[in-house]
């Protein structure tokens, strides 16, 4: 039993995992606010062509 507390005290497995979800977190928040601020702008090009094929081309630069 001794053996089994000193060998789990000195194990480092477990921080291995915990970094990994904190750089899962970090990347999945930079991605998700990339979306958001991209959305706009993806929003607008969107309805800008879709004015172009609305008015055959009248209104396109």
């Amino acid at each position: 039993m001794r053996n089994f507390v000193t060998s789990f005290l000195r194990d480092d497995s477990g921080a291995s995992a915990a970094e990994y979800a904190l750089i899962l977190a970090i990347v999945g928040s930079t991605i998700a606010l990339a979306a958001i601020a991209l959305g706009g702008s993806i929003s607008g090009a969107l309805s800008d062509a879709t004015s172009c094929i609305d008015t055959n081309g009248a209104t396109c630069p």
